[in-house]
This record gives C-alpha cells, sequence and structure tokens, in this order.
C-alpha cells in the first residue's frame, strides 16, 4: 500500500533555493513523477535587465577588495547586451591557459567567437551578433549561464 504524500516538500524547495544561490542562476526547475517544482529569483512580470555587475578582465588576479565597475543602465544594457542563446558553462578562452576571446575595449567583427558555452558535453561557440567595441564582460569564465542572460555588451 502507497501513501501519497500531500502538501509542499520544504527542504527541497530550501535545497533547490540553495542550489540557486550556489551557483548564481536565477531559475531552477525539477520534475520528480508527477510533482514539479520550479524556484526563481525574480519575479517573471518585472520587465527590467537584472545583470550582475561588468567584470573588467585585465589579467589573471588574486581577488580584491577593488570596487566593481557599475553596469549599464538597463535601457543601454538590453539594447546592447549579447544574450546567451542556451543554457550551460561560459568559457571566456578556448582553453584555460589561452588568452581570452575578448577584452574590454576591444574591436570586434561580426561572426567573431565572444565567447564558448558548454552544454551537454559540447563546445558552442558564441558568435557577434554585430560589429562594434566591447564595453563590458558580464560573466565570468566557468560561470553557469541560462537562456536570455546578458554575456557581452557591444558598442
Amino acid at each position: 500500500m502507497s501513501t501519497k504524500k500531500t502538501g509542499v516538500d520544504q527542504q527541497l524547495i530550501r535545497d533547490l533555493a540553495g542550489i540557486l544561490n550556489d551557483t548564481n542562476l536565477t531559475e531552477i526547475e525539477v520534475e520528480l513523477d508527477d510533482l514539479k517544482v520550479r524556484v526563481s529569483r525574480h519575479a517573471q512580470a518585472v520587465h527590467s535587465v537584472h545583470a550582475p555587475a561588468p567584470i573588467v578582465h585585465h589579467a589573471p588576479a588574486a581577488p580584491s577588495s577593488a570596487p566593481v565597475q557599475a553596469p549599464a543602465p538597463a535601457a543601454d544594457l538590453s539594447k546592447n547586451a549579447v544574450p546567451s542563446p542556451m543554457v550551460g558553462t561560459a568559457y571566456l578562452a578556448p582553453s584555460p591557459d589561452a588568452k581570452p576571446f575578448i577584452d574590454v575595449g576591444q574591436q570586434v567583427k561580426e561572426g567573431q567567437t565572444l565567447v564558448i558555452i558548454e552544454a551537454m558535453k559540447t563546445m558552442n561557440q558564441i558568435p557577434s551578433p554585430r560589429s562594434g567595441t566591447v564595453t563590458a564582460i558580464l560573466i565570468e569564465d566557468g560561470q553557469p549561464v541560462e537562456f536570455g542572460m546578458p554575456l557581452v555588451v557591444i558598442e
């Protein structure tokens, strides 16, 4: 005789919220049998862009307490940001010891590789949708990214 558990598994929700915090994701969804749980940081009715502060990449350095550059205004960010076309892990260079594909202030051409996103053990090159200047890199090397998440700002 099986008994079906009713109510919400609060520990599962706490665990999922912990995963959100640990991975910097904004939403996670889990489906187990007939139970479907989605935990999100942001209300879906909000129409503004919530992006992490841009990270200026100069050279590998130890963590510092230097101030981080403020993000571009939301209107400019949404217009000029290159969104992630998939969920995966973003890499700024072709290999750990290689130089990054792009740097802040660099001119890029349409089609030039900006980052690589690893999804399902496949490395996907993300090309620049337009020519311009990289004004901000909004992700860190090895950071998990979500579909639509801003990666780079090109003006």
